[in-house]
């Protein structure tokens, strides 16, 4: 069961898993993984006929995400994988109905770049679509980070982040006029970092 299951899901994230458990996504045609590193994320997308696009910095990564398309979809197009950035999505407006940007957002340099990525990826979606995010956040260790500026804070794991808390989510989710569809959920890691789950729905 559990090699069915790997074989299925591969190595997803267990949040983004939930999601496909619940049938959030079973409508999305075009799928679109915005820093999809060797596709960690997409072995159910690809497996199952959605249309799948990904973007990724690293030309290593956009090449291990084709290879793995072509294994596991001959069907989907591997002009569908370029190198690109999330502030610069190389695809028109309103084109996918879901957009997962899965521990990329937190990269962000700065406010400006940290709003340049949300929107980038925001303006891609279709209306009614979906954007599944995941990000480090202070939420629940908001004593322990350190900040650095613009944003960026020291975490106690000894990594520098971009880090995002509830008010500025909320915020975020009035001024692109979205709705949350599922509660704002956060994994606090032994107080070392704290990732959150952020699901919205473009209106």
């Amino acid at each position: 069961m559990q090699n069915q299951l790997q074989q299925l899901y591969g190595n997803i994230d267990i949040y983004l898993f939930d999601q496909l458990l619940k049938g959030t996504y079973d409508n999305c045609k075009k799928v679109l993984d915005a820093g999809c590193g060797g596709g960690r994320n997409l072995n159910y997308f690809l497996r199952n006929g959605y249309e799948v696009y990904g973007i990724d910095p690293n030309p290593n990564a956009v090449s291990a995400v084709k290879q793995l398309s072509q294994t596991l979809s001959d069907a989907n197009a591997q002009e569908n994988f370029v190198v690109a950035t999330a502030e610069n999505l190389p695809f028109v407006d309103n084109y996918f109905d879901l957009v997962i940007s899965s521990a990329v957002l937190h990269f962000a340099h700065s406010h400006d770049h940290f709003d340049d990525m949300l929107r980038s990826m925001w303006r891609v979606l279709k209306p009614g679509g979906y954007l599944f995010a995941r990000l480090a956040s202070d939420i629940g260790i908001e004593s322990l980070v350190h900040s650095l500026g613009n944003g960026r804070y020291l975490l106690p794991d000894g990594s520098e982040r971009f880090l995002v808390n509830q008010q500025l989510l909320l915020e975020y989710t009035e001024s692109l006029n979205a709705r949350l569809h599922e509660p704002i959920k956060t994994t606090n890691v032994q107080n070392l970092r704290c990732m959150t789950t952020w699901c919205l729905q473009k209106k």
